[in-house]
């Protein structure tokens, strides 16, 4: 029998779930893996990182994230490295689970990398106890778990998983009388309900009713229904309220899901179990939803079209991808496993760019781990062009969310499927460091 560990969270958050599976990342052979050393001690000597994903399994996959750091790779190699030093990239499959997450992990030490970048897995603590015990840092993380915001070695570049969930609860707030959240009933999940109802909460909002699904069903017709009705849609309001009177109950409900790559299944099943029902307002975050899936699902005339959905970062249209897209046309043009509009290949560019800039600040000195996380530790800060805030990991740049003392950017974005296209629905970013405070 499986024993799960409950997450070590406050009492608001013991009964939340960290949703967003959504993402992942090719699972390919490790490229030429402990052929080169991961320090460099003279200009010229290569730099080694490694960047791992979940791939090919059951549940959320992301090839795009490895696919978007080899290709990161060959344009700074192009471009004349890492002040002069050829950029290694490792790439590795953590299938979704503990021990191959654990994998990963060992295969970086043994080949000694300098950082693991820009990676995706739901196992923190697998991965994070041996990359602390050889001192090498984990930079731009998916942030799914809670070890990646407790972890000295940790760097994250977005506010995980708990920023969108908070920011989605602010963002439904506004409209929602009565929201349902559908999340996956797993460890990782298990921090959703709390980091919403906060959201919520500070719009004067009632929690979530919170509804459980499996990570890997092909069928949600139950959790859609059950939504539904937990949202205000009950069939059987007709006969009290009158077509009309329900109808206008059910327009002030909500319901949100996070159910990374599964998501599309639920609201399929979502769209057909609303026909007998009256209609809501649907939500969801990046990770679950992003412009790839509404493609997918058919555009305009698809289950997403009016959906709310919370995001880390700016719509995938905006002009400071610019940069991210120049790269993948110049060095992976063709290469349908990175998306551009993918949560997991920005997230992959962000932590890359993080990763260049940190080995510059070392000038002509020795890249290795320790070096590096040394100049994250002293404060260095750097820029991704207006994708995030400047960034900095010092303890005075950190959120004060004793929960989450690694969490240095608590920036959300609103953002509305209008025309079958991801817009923003609003200008500016949303910081919601208060509302994770409030939480912790």
């Amino acid at each position: 029998m499986t024993v799960r560990r409950r997450p070590r969270l406050s009492r608001p958050l013991k009964t939340a779930a960290i949703t967003v599976t959504a993402l992942a990342a090719i699972a390919t052979a490790a490229v030429g893996c402990g052929a080169l050393p991961g320090s460099s001690g003279e200009s010229g000597d290569p730099v080694t990182v490694m960047t791992w994903a979940p791939d090919r399994t059951q549940a959320t996959d992301m090839p795009g994230m490895p696919a978007m750091a080899r290709a990161y790779a060959r344009w700074v190699n192009d471009h004349g490295g890492l002040n002069g030093r050829p950029l290694k990239v490792l790439t590795c499959n953590d299938h979704n689970d503990s021990v191959g997450a654990a994998n990963c992990a060992r295969r970086a030490v043994k080949a000694n990398v300098a950082a693991v970048v820009g990676s995706y897995s739901q196992h923190g603590q697998a991965f994070l106890s041996p990359l602390e015990a050889a001192g090498i840092p984990y930079i731009g993380g998916y942030g799914l778990t809670e070890e990646e915001f407790v972890s000295p070695m940790s760097f994250p570049v977005n506010g995980g998983v708990v920023a969108l969930l908070a920011g989605n609860g602010r963002q439904l707030a506004r409209d929602c009388e009565r929201v349902a959240l559908v999340r996956p009933d797993t460890l990782a999940g298990d921090l959703l309900p709390g980091l919403l109802n906060s959201g919520l909460a500070q719009g004067h909002r009632k929690p979530a009713t919170d509804i459980l699904a499996a990570e890997d069903s092909g069928d949600y017709s139950r959790q859609a229904a059950e939504a539904l009705t937990a949202a205000g849609a009950d069939p059987s309001l007709v006969s009290t309220l009158g077509r009309e009177g329900a109808s206008e109950r059910a327009r002030e409900g909500c319901v949100t899901a996070a159910l990374g790559d599964r998501t599309d299944s639920f609201f399929d099943s979502f769209r057909r179990t609303q026909e007998d029902h009256q209609k809501v307002q649907i939500s969801s975050v990046l990770g679950s939803v992003d412009q790839t899936s509404v493609d997918r699902t058919g555009g305009a005339s698809g289950p997403y079209e009016g959906a709310y959905v919370t995001s880390w970062y700016p719509a995938a249209d905006d002009a400071r991808w610019d940069p991210m897209r120049r790269v993948i046309r110049e060095e992976a043009f063709g290469d349908h496993r990175i998306d551009p509009a993918n949560a997991g290949v920005q997230t992959t560019w962000i932590a890359y760019t993080v990763f260049k800039q940190v080995v510059e600040s070392l000038g002509d000195g020795e890249v290795t781990a320790r070096t590096v996380a040394r100049a994250l530790d002293d404060g260095v800060r750097v820029g991704t062009g207006g994708l995030t805030p400047t960034l900095s990991w010092r303890f005075e740049d950190t959120v004060a969310a004793s929960e989450f003392p690694r969490l240095v950017n608590a920036n959300v974005t609103y953002q509305v499927v209008r025309d079958g296209r991801l817009v923003a629905a609003r200008k500016s970013a949303v910081d919601v460091s208060q509302t994770l405070e409030e939480a912790s």
